[in-house]
């Protein structure tokens, strides 16, 4: 009887150690605020990772599609269900993550007799301007953290601190062309990639004590990340949705097609091909 809660908490760490594994060759993802709207970009087999949610709400994710699907349609109901029964205004990224995603997700992880859901998730908000902009990560436990200007979703929190440090490095409050900002995603997404790609080879030689470490050490050129854009593309899809300030009606969300994914950055076209 004294050995349950040791037992519970050897089977949460594995648990943990089993989902880590998971993301390790997952696609990372990319959340910017900018004047004219947020972008949110990934990659995908074919499978979308970007959904729209609500008016001015769009969720992202990496992981298992199967779950990601799963998480989707419950936050689906939730929001419309919030919009019919309240108002359009009632229907936040804070409610939408407080009261349904995050414990969902979390009770899922605790019960150890049950799958987990594979996801981490970023849901981002459109404001009326950039500052009231909003985004929220939640990992595959139900934490989840709010944040301003850039989420990033990546294999470990050292990946995602790499990824983020160099956004705030690019972003400034003067980008404002959706070329410019869909360039700097992109870079951003290929950074992540890379650094999981050596925090997987790190896995494989070295203990896991010391894979992390190692791999938070590793600095990529820009000549690296344009490299790793010519090879790391060439048998996935890129996806890009944008929720935009200005757009006509209620509904501020639209996905970027690959035609003109490629008309504004014209160096993926001959990546890819």
């Amino acid at each position: 009887m004294y050995d349950e809660p040791y037992r519970w908490v050897e089977a949460v760490g594995n648990r943990r150690q089993y989902l880590d594994d998971q993301f390790r060759q997952g696609s990372p993802l990319v959340a910017i605020s900018y004047a004219d709207g947020i972008i949110l970009l990934t990659t995908s087999h074919g499978t979308p990772k970007l959904y729209e949610i609500y008016d001015r709400i769009g969720l992202g994710g990496m992981g298992h599609p199967a779950d990601l699907e799963k998480l989707r349609f419950a936050i689906l109901d939730m929001a419309h269900t919030e919009g019919f029964q309240r108002s359009p205004g009632d229907v936040t990224g804070s409610r939408l993550i407080k009261y349904g995603l995050a414990p969902a997700i979390k009770q899922a992880f605790e019960e150890i007799y049950k799958a987990p859901y594979i996801t981490k998730l970023v849901l981002a908000e459109l404001g009326n301007l950039p500052n009231q902009d909003n985004f929220f990560t939640v990992d595959y436990d139900g934490t989840f953290e709010e944040h301003h200007e850039v989420a990033v979703l990546g294999a470990t929190p050292i990946i995602q601190d790499t990824m983020r440090a160099y956004l705030k490095k690019h972003i400034t409050p003067t980008v404002v062309a959706l070329q410019t900002v869909l360039d700097i995603a992109v870079r951003t997404w290929a950074l992540g990639a890379l650094s999981q790609n050596q925090y997987h080879e790190n896995a494989e030689s070295s203990s896991s004590e010391s894979k992390e470490t190692d791999s938070s050490n590793d600095s990529f050129s820009e000549e690296q990340i344009l490299e790793h854009l010519q090879n790391g593309l060439k048998d996935k899809t890129l996806e890009c949705g944008v929720l935009e300030r200005q757009a006509p009606g209620s509904s501020k969300y639209r996905t970027l097609s690959q035609q003109e994914i490629y008309s504004l950055l014209p160096l993926l076209k001959q990546a890819t091909n």
